[in-house]
This record gives C-alpha cells, structure tokens and sequence, in this order.
C-alpha cells in the first residue's frame, strides 16, 4: 500500500494507544487534524464550544473475507415490506461496502468505524487463497479504526493472526507480488481476553482510544470465551481465553481511571433476533425481549462504564436496547455479515463529563432513531479503489479459481438452507464417504460434516466467465475454505449415538448444531422433545441395520470434528487414526467423478434425516 492513503487516513482521525502493556502490533501513530477538521465542536472565534458533540459511530461484522458480492442466498439481507410481507434484497461487496460508508461519512467531523471480529478466515478464494492479505487493504482503504479479533481471527493460529496485524509476507508461501511486502493492518485488532499461556499477558492491545478535539472513546475487544471449541486445536495453541464479561469490566475500570469515561465494547458474541428480518423493532415486545441468546446475558453483566455493544458471531441483524446492571438503557447491535449490513449509531458525548449521554435505540420525542441498521445496496456506484483492488487480486488468483472443477443442474443449497439437513451438506459427506471408503484410505463406512463448516452454496448462476451450472475451483473453495485434513477413526456404535444426541443436547441444546450425514445413515429427530431425547434412538440404521452399541465403525470427518469441536466430544475419542486427503480435494474429487458438461449433477434428495416439529 503506498505511503499517502496512511498519511491521509492518519491525519483523518486519531488513535490513542494503551500504555504499558506488551502488546503486539503498532498502531498509525497520532497526528495533527487536517484543516477540515479544525475548529469543529471547539466553535469558532468567541463562540464557546457546545456542551456535547454527536458521535458517528459506523460498525459491522462477520466480513469474512467477502471482497465480491457474495452469491446467491449468502448475499442477500430480508426486509420487512409495509405490508407485513418480507423481501429478499442484493447486498454486500467491498465495493459497495466502502461506497455506503464514505457516504455514511459526509457530514459528521466526528465519525469512528469499529467491527465486531470475524474480518478474515472461512474467505471465499480471492481473500483466502493470500492468507486474507486483500481484506486487510481493503479494510485500510475503507478506514476501519478498529476491531476486535473473532474466534476465525485465530483459523491459522497467533503467529499469523500477528503477521496479519504487524504486516511481513507469509512465512512459507512469501510476496504475493513482485517488490510489495504486505504492511499489515493499519488498525489494532483488539485481543483483550486472549492470553498467552506463558506470559499472562494479552496477545494483542486489550483496548485503544480514539481521540478529536479533545473527545475520548476508548474500545475494548473481546472474542467469545467458548473460542476454543470452535476453532482447530492448532490455531488456539498457547492461548487462553477468558470471560467476556469480567475481562470487559476489568479493562473498563483501567479506562475510567485513565480519565476515558465513554467506552463501546466490541464482542465477538451475538444474540439472535425474533426476526431474520435487518429491519425488524428489536425493542418492540419492550426492552430487550426481541433477543435471546448468549449477549443478553453478557449485555446485562458488562459495567455501567461501558456505553454500547457492538457485537457478532451469529451473522443476525440487530439493533436492540438491553438495559445494563444499573437499569439504564445501553445499546446493543449487530450487522449480520458478508458487508451487507453497516450500523451507524450516535453517540452523544458530554463534554463536561466525558460520558456518553445514553438513550434507548429510540430517545423518547426523537424522529430519528439513535441507532439503525443500512443495507449496503448494490445499485450506488462502487468505489473505483476496491474495483481496482479486485481486479488486481482476482488477475492473481484467476489461474487457479477458474479451473472447473464439475457441473450441477441447480442452486445446491447449503448455507442458505435453513432446514437440519442440507442439500450440500449431504453431497460434501458422501464426497468424503466415498473418498475414504477404500480399505487403503481409511475403510469408512460412514461420514459426518459439521454444518458450520459449509460456508455458502453451490450456485447454479454464473459468477464470472464459466458460464452457468459450471463449479469453478473458486466456488468449492468458497463453500470450503478452511481446507481440513479428513480423519478416519474407530468409534464404537455406542459413542455414535452419543454423538447425534450432542446435536441437541448439553452446549449444543439452546441452538442444535446439526451433522450432515453421509448416505446409507437414517434416523429421527424428534424436536418436540427436549435434549438427548430428542434424538429417537431406535430409529438409527446404518445402510438399513441398527447401530450396534458395542460394534466398531470407521467414521470419517474433518480434523475439527474429530478434535471433538462443536461440542461433540464423543467424536474426539477415535482412535487408530488415518489422515486423509483435504475436505476440498475430495470434494472436488467428487464433482469430477460424477458430474459432465453433459450430465451435470443434480441437487441430493434430503432424506435421510426424519424431523418431527
């Protein structure tokens, strides 16, 4: 990147650093306003300034590496229409990203962008193919301020969650291009509940603080604390994570001390809203009751001190008010992901007591809302600077992404499925089953796919060239980015069942996490019920005969899920291990073996898995 966007951008805003702590990563150094800038909220000549001065913040989350718009159902945000009924509407791409934010921008002399983690990892192949290096510019372009790390900040482990933020090329694949070394983040990624086991200490800042004219916000950040469940047991290596709600008030009281008394915590944890639509009144039912799920607990621990919540993880639309430990309203937020949604909130600061004078989302007698979700809409202009950007990386990444890799006669849906059994979810575990059947590469007689790892859909409509019903080496990727080792265990029929119970049972009860399933395996799920019980053991056949509890299976899935993550534990007592090829080859293996120009592949039948509502 060269050197006059930075200065620019460091001369457009201020960041303060937190001192004294061993942290990892500089920050743009502070530098005098620019003339523009000047003079605002100080008054001009004898005017005296005004009391308190409105604070833009703009905020999203769960980026992901989504630099193009992403396809299909992946990029589209629901809306409530006047009427009651509900729209699917196109949204999302860093062109249009930093389009909606510039505008955003005009107009407010005090104007922060935060994010709530989750920028990098599970990248569709123009970002992950260079280590997310291309969504690190484009952040700097689009000039994030900050954000906090997500649980796939930490995919490829600290030493490369480090590099991302502190610049250097790959250890082991180098410069992607000829004389540019990548410069790293020009915003601090905040780890303030990530520590190392051997130091104690915080693997990146805790917090920073943003400073104008004399006005201080100061940012906290934190990752869900059940991280390590979440992520390949390689990339938490060394690192502990802590309570979110103690660490945020810990930190909170640092900040007060240091005379910062208006904080915004930004939390890699999310809630999910009584509607999947961005414009639904999350206050409506009354204070906080359109919400459930881990934030509002987390919500009604963190301090008073702290001002609003910025947060993610579960991809929803939000903008809600749950009142803090004091009873005071304090906002809560979330951008759903991909860059389809941004958030602009005002935030009111007293200059007399460096606070932020608090309101529900919606201040009582006010027209306009406090706080507000936008959808990023692809019908403005895009900014030219990330056309050029695209263009740029995708000429580097075309020799490999477009490379056919099979044919499909419709959409085959797997993240924009809503139902327990997915379409690709079924193709990606008989891809697997079938790659690792033979005695030389594992003996499987079974597979199992954990739904979050299936990060968007086949799509049947053209995305570049290709031409339609053609999947390129750029889509299989983007449905499978994390590139998993596959693992062939023994498990005994009894840890089997065990297995399917924790779809539904212990972490997984609140928000089931439902296996894809290979073909040859059926049984019902009986949702009525509560818990393990919801799973009808006796309905359990492996190619038309019952599970034998005290028989041996060879079962295949990928390096998480035989770490036991997701919350199946039983899948992490395998034994005599075989390591396989990646989910993505066998995958792409797979479409080969079973799809022409002639006779594409059609979607699975989803019928293997028998739910009772």
């Amino acid at each position: 990147m060269s050197a006059t966007p930075q200065k620019n951008r460091a001369s457009r805003r201020m960041l303060a650093t937190a001192a004294g702590l061993a942290t990892v990563g500089a920050l743009v150094a502070a530098m005098p306003a620019d003339a523009h800038d000047r003079g605002h909220g100080y008054g001009h000549g004898h005017h005296k300034p005004a009391r308190t001065v409105d604070v833009q913040l703009l905020s999203f989350n769960d980026l992901h590496g989504n630099l193009e718009p992403p396809a299909g159902s992946a990029g589209t945000v629901t809306e409530t229409q006047a009427d009651g009924t509900t729209k699917a509407i196109p949204a999302g791409g860093v062109e249009y990203l930093a389009s909606s934010l510039r505008t955003a921008r005009k107009g407010h002399p005090y104007s922060i962008t935060a994010a709530g983690g989750d920028m990098v990892g599970a990248s569709p192949l123009l970002s992950g193919l260079f280590h997310d290096e291309p969504t690190i510019e484009a952040l700097n372009k689009i000039d994030l301020d900050v954000t906090a790390v997500g649980n796939h900040e930490f995919d490829e482990g600290a030493t490369e969650l480090a590099r991302l933020q502190n610049g250097g090329c790959h250890p082991v694949e180098g410069c992607y291009e000829k004389d540019k070394k990548f410069e790293g983040a020009d915003f601090p990624y905040l780890a303030a509940n990530v520590t190392s086991e051997k130091t104690g200490k915080p693997i990146l800042k805790p917090y920073t603080v943003w400073k104008k004219n004399g006005v201080k916000i100061g940012f906290i950040g934190v990752t869900l604390e059940g991280t390590p469940n979440i992520v390949t047991a390689n990339g938490v290596k060394g690192l502990k994570f802590h309570d979110e709600i103690e660490t945020v008030n810990k930190y909170a009281k640092e900040l007060d001390r240091q005379g910062v008394k208006s904080i915004v915590a930004l939390i890699h944890e999310g809630g999910v809203p009584a509607s999947g639509s961005y414009n639904y009144d999350c206050d409506s039912p009354g204070a906080g009751d359109g919400i459930s799920g881990p934030i509002v607990d987390i919500a009604k621990g963190i301090t008073p001190k702290v001002d609003a919540l910025v947060t993610g993880h579960t991809h929803q639309a939000y903008v809600c008010t749950i009142p803090d430990p004091a009873g005071n309203p304090r906002m809560v937020t979330s951008a759903a992901s991909f860059g389809k949604l941004y958030t602009d909130t005002t935030l009111t600061y007293d200059r007399r007591t460096k606070d932020i004078v608090r309101t529900s989302v919606k201040s009582a007698g006010a027209s306009n809302p406090k706080s507000a979700n936008h959808i990023v809409s692809r019908d403005q202009p895009k900014a030219t600077d990330m056309t050029a950007l695209i263009a740029r990386w995708n000429t580097l990444a075309a020799p490999i992404s477009n490379k056919p890799q099979g044919y499909i006669t419709a959409d085959i849906n797997g993240r924009g499925s809503t139902a327990p059994e997915k379409p690709l979810g079924n193709l990606i575990a008989d891809a697997q089953l079938e790659g690792l059947a033979p005695a030389d590469k594992g003996g499987a007689v079974v597979a199992f796919m954990n739904p979050g790892g299936i990060r968007a859909d086949l799509v049947y409509k053209t995305t570049g060239s290709e031409g339609d019903g053609v999947v390129t080496y750029g889509e299989s990727f983007t449905v499978q980015p994390f590139t998993n080792m596959m693992n062939v265990v023994d498990l005994t029929g009894a840890q089997l069942v065990t297995a399917l119970q924790q779809q539904v049972s212990g972490s997984n009860e609140a928000s089931p996490k439902i296996l894809q399933v290979s073909k040859g395996l059926t049984y019902t799920l009986d949702m009525t019920k509560t818990g393990a019980g919801r799973v009808v053991t006796d309905t359990i056949e492996l190619n038309g005969a019952a599970i034998d509890p005290a028989k041996t299976y060879r079962v295949a899935m990928n390096e998480f899920l035989a770490g036991g993550g997701d919350g199946f534990a039983a899948l992490g007592q395998g034994t005599n291990k075989l390591v396989g090829a990646s989910d993505l080859d066998l995958f792409n293996a797979y479409l080969a073996a079973h799809s022409t120009a002639a006779a594409p592949l059609a979607p699975p039948a989803t019928d293997r898995i028998t739910v009772i509502q």
